[in-house]
C-alpha cells in the first residue's frame, strides 16, 4: 500500500487542514507512515506568521533533495499559508526543484487531481488562488488527531488586517459557514464518538452567517446537541467580543470556561500603530466581564515584544497589563517583520538585543504569574478529560481540565479503559506549565 506522511507547522487551523489533507489522501487509498523520508508523499503544511518558521520550512525542503535524487517517484508537496506568497513560490520553482507540488490554504479540495496529474504525467503542478471560493466541510473526511475530539472550522479568512499580520493575505477574506452546516457536521462528529469541539477561526468573534446568526447563536446551537460534552473556541477579538456572547459562559453548560484573548500590547499607542481597534482602558474592561461572569474562567493571551516603535514606557505597560490580568498563560513572541505587511515597513524597528532583553523580562513575570495561579490548583479535584499518555512517562495519562489545564495523572485504569473519558484527579503537584495528580473515586 502507498504510504504518505504529513509535516504541519503553525496554528489549529494548519492542523486541521493537515486533517483534511489525510482524509484526502487515504480515501485514495494511501496509509499514514511515521517517516516522511520513506512515504511514498509527503505534504509540507507551512505557517507564514514567524519569521523561523519560514527558515524551518525552508531547511525542511533541503533535507529532501538527496530522497528525490534515490527515489525519483517520491511526491514532495508543500501546502499552507506559505505559497500564497508569490515571492515563496517562485523561490520554490527556483531553487527547490525536487517540489512537486504546491497548492494553497484554498485548494485543499483540488489535491487529489494534481497528485494524479503528477504521478501520471510527471509534471510539477501548481494551484493557488487568492479569491477565497466557498469550503465545504461537508465534503472532507479528516483524519481526525484524536478519538474524542474534534477541529470545526466555522470561519475562513480574515478582515482585520492588523499590521504585523500575513494572516488576510494568506487566508483570504473572511467568511463564515452556515450555522446549520455546522451543527450538521458537529452531530456526525458526536455520532462518532466526540465528546470535544474545538470551534475554529481566525477571528470566532465577528462569525455571522448569511441568515444573521451570531458567534452566540452558534455556541447556544452547539450547546444543545446530544453526545457534545465541552465547548471550545479559538480565537477571539478583543474589538468584536459582545455581552452576549460571555453570557454564554453562564447559560451554556458546556461551553468551557476558558478563553485566548490576545492583548498582543498593554499601550494604547502600540495597538493603535497595530490597528487593533481597542485600547487596554476596553480590553480590562472585557476581563472584568469575563471574570464577572464566570469567576473560574481562565484566560490565555498572545504578546508581541519590540513592534516597530515600542518604547521602554510601551513596554512597561505591557508588563503592567499582564499583572493586572494575572493570564493562566501566554504566548510571547519577538516582533517578526513579514513581507507585504505595513509595519515590515515602518522605519523604528527596536534593535534586536533591545527585543530579547524585554522579551526575558516578559516570559519571567508571565511564568511567575502561571505557576502562581497554577499553585491554586493544589490539593483540589477537577474534572479531566483523559487525552494520551504522557510523553516523559509511559505511566502516566495526560488530559486537560475545563479550564484548559494539562494535567498528568496516574490511574490504576489502563489508558484504554480511560481515553476519551471524564475523570476525578485530585492535583498533587502544581509545575508552571502543568498539573500533576492522581485519579479519586
Amino acid at each position: 500500500m502507498r504510504k504518505y506522511h504529513i509535516i504541519t507547522y503553525g496554528c489549529q487551523m494548519n492542523e486541521h487542514d493537515s486533517e483534511n489533507i489525510a482524509g484526502l489522501l487515504e480515501a485514495m487509498g494511501y496509509e499514514h507512515a511515521d517517516d516522511p523520508y520513506k512515504a511514498d508523499v509527503t505534504v509540507i503544511n507551512t505557517c507564514s506568521v514567524r519569521d523561523n518558521a519560514d527558515k524551518r520550512f525552508f531547511g525542511t525542503l533541503g533535507q529532501f533533495k538527496k530522497i528525490k535524487k534515490s527515489r525519483p517517484d517520491f511526491v514532495l508537496c508543500v501546502c499552507g499559508c506559505m505559497p500564497q506568497q508569490p515571492r515563496v513560490v517562485e523561490e520554490i520553482n527556483k531553487r527547490f526543484s525536487w517540489v512537486d507540488i504546491v497548492f494553497g490554504t484554498q485548494n485543499i479540495a483540488e489535491f487529489p487531481a494534481l497528485l494524479e496529474e503528477r504521478l501520471k504525467t510527471g509534471r510539477r503542478m501548481r494551484a493557488i488562488v487568492d479569491n477565497n471560493p466557498d469550503n465545504s466541510e461537508a465534503d472532507m473526511k479528516p483524519v481526525r488527531m484524536h478519538r474524542h475530539k474534534a477541529l470545526v472550522n466555522i470561519t475562513y479568512g480574515c478582515n482585520n488586517f492588523c499590521t504585523y499580520c500575513i494572516v488576510p493575505y494568506t487566508r483570504g477574506r473572511e467568511k463564515s459557514r452556515m450555522l446549520s452546516d455546522v451543527c450538521d457536521e458537529i452531530k456526525r462528529l458526536a455520532a462518532d464518538g466526540v465528546v470535544e469541539v474545538m470551534l475554529l477561526g481566525q477571528n470566532v468573534d465577528s462569525y455571522r452567517d448569511a441568515a444573521g446568526n451570531s458567534f452566540a447563536d452558534l455556541i447556544k446551537a452547539v450547546n444543545e446537541i446530544d453526545g457534545i460534552e465541552r465547548i471550545r473556541f479559538m480565537t477571539s477579538h478583543p474589538k468584536d467580543i459582545s455581552d452576549e456572547m460571555i453570557d454564554c459562559f453562564r447559560t451554556c453548560d458546556k461551553l468551557c470556561h476558558n478563553i485566548h484573548l490576545p492583548v498582543q500590547s498593554g499601550s494604547d499607542r502600540i495597538l493603535k500603530r497595530m490597528n487593533r481597534h481597542y485600547d487596554r482602558e476596553s480590553y480590562l474592561k472585557i476581563v472584568e466581564k469575563l471574570r464577572k461572569t464566570a469567576p473560574d474562567i481562565t484566560i490565555s493571551t498572545d504578546v508581541i515584544v519590540g513592534f516597530p516603535g515600542e518604547t521602554d514606557e510601551d513596554f512597561e505597560q505591557t508588563l503592567d497589563i499582564a499583572r493586572k490580568v494575572e493570564y493562566d498563560s501566554a504566548f510571547t513572541f519577538i516582533y517578526s517583520p513579514r513581507e507585504g505587511t505595513p509595519a515590515a515597513k515602518f522605519e523604528d524597528q527596536v534593535p534586536d538585543e533591545v527585543c530579547h532583553e524585554r522579551f526575558d523580562r516578559l516570559v519571567d513575570v508571565m511564568n511567575e504569574i502561571s505557576l502562581k495561579k497554577n499553585q491554586e490548583y493544589k490539593g483540589k479535584t477537577y474534572e479531566v478529560i483523559a487525552e494520551g499518555i504522557s510523553r516523559n512517562d509511559d505511566k502516566v495519562i495526560s488530559g486537560r481540565t475545563d479550564g484548559f489545564k494539562l494535567v498528568n495523572f496516574t490511574s490504576d485504569r489502563s489508558p484504554e479503559q480511560l481515553m476519551g473519558r471524564k475523570v476525578k484527579v485530585e492535583i498533587t503537584e502544581s509545575k508552571t506549565f502543568s498539573l500533576e495528580g492522581r485519579e479519586v473515586d
